[in-house]
């Protein structure tokens, strides 16, 4: 595993302030990008950027298959020099995993939104390379989103996220913030504003805490480790000088 450093948390806060809630899309109860505006929109912003769809050795398809789980692709992007990979299961409409053939199985019947406590046949179709072809630009979003694109509309399987993250902290927030990091400061014998000064920095947002919004708090909160360790490497240098 490579290591998380300052310029690939830069990177990862840069994409994640882009605004993508006038562009997602819902379908289904889950939300979408398109791959197309979520390419252009990093790629404006970003020195280099590359993509790559994993072929099996084999068949030189880009999927693997497996008769009883279904199709699995898979992509692998490198942004500035730092490369994640993602997979993605090829699915229906319901969310279902395709296959090389149409299967059926049971969901619970509704009438007038009540269970009727029977069940009925629904059928998922087999995948086509339609299908296989949109996994796979689905696949690139979502590994961008690894880079910080939109993360905030994912909460695991592209379940959709309450996007609030875009509203402003709460003052409670973020004044616990603050106070916590007073007691780091004190800890290192730091001022408080350089502190956060150096956090909203590496973020790149406002250090103004009255322009937080709830996602820049989270991004400060996640580089308190970092500046931590900053701190007791600088202390240790100074110890063995």
């Amino acid at each position: 595993m490579s290591e998380f450093t300052r310029e690939d948390n830069q990177l990862f806060n840069l994409l994640y302030q882009i605004d993508v809630k006038d562009v997602a899309e819902k379908r289904n109860k889950l939300t979408y990008l398109s791959w197309a505006w979520a390419w252009a929109e990093v790629s404006k912003r970003v020195d280099s950027i590359d993509y790559s769809v994993y072929k099996d050795e084999v068949t030189k398809q880009p999927y693997i298959f497996d008769s009883k789980t279904g199709y699995m692709v898979f992509t692998e992007i490198t942004i500035n020099g730092v490369t994640r990979e993602m997979w993605l299961p090829v699915m229906d409409s319901s969310n279902k995993a395709m296959k090389d053939e149409p299967y059926t199985y049971k969901v619970k019947e509704y009438k007038d939104s009540k269970w009727t406590g029977n069940y009925i046949d629904r059928t998922c179709e087999a995948a086509t390379m339609f299908d296989i072809n949109k996994t796979i630009m689905r696949c690139l979003v979502k590994n961008l989103a690894m880079f910080g694109l939109g993360l905030y509309i994912f909460t695991g399987e592209d379940m959709p996220e309450d996007v609030s993250m875009l509203e402003e902290a709460s003052d409670r927030s973020k004044k616990l913030f603050i106070k916590t990091m007073q007691k780091i400061a004190d800890q290192y014998d730091k001022d408080l504003d350089w502190m956060i000064l150096q956090l909203a920095d590496t973020a790149k947002i406002p250090a103004d805490d009255s322009k937080w919004t709830k996602g820049d708090l989270g991004m400060l909160k996640r580089g308190v480790g970092w500046l931590k360790q900053q701190l007791e490497d600088a202390d240790k240098s100074k110890q063995e000088k």
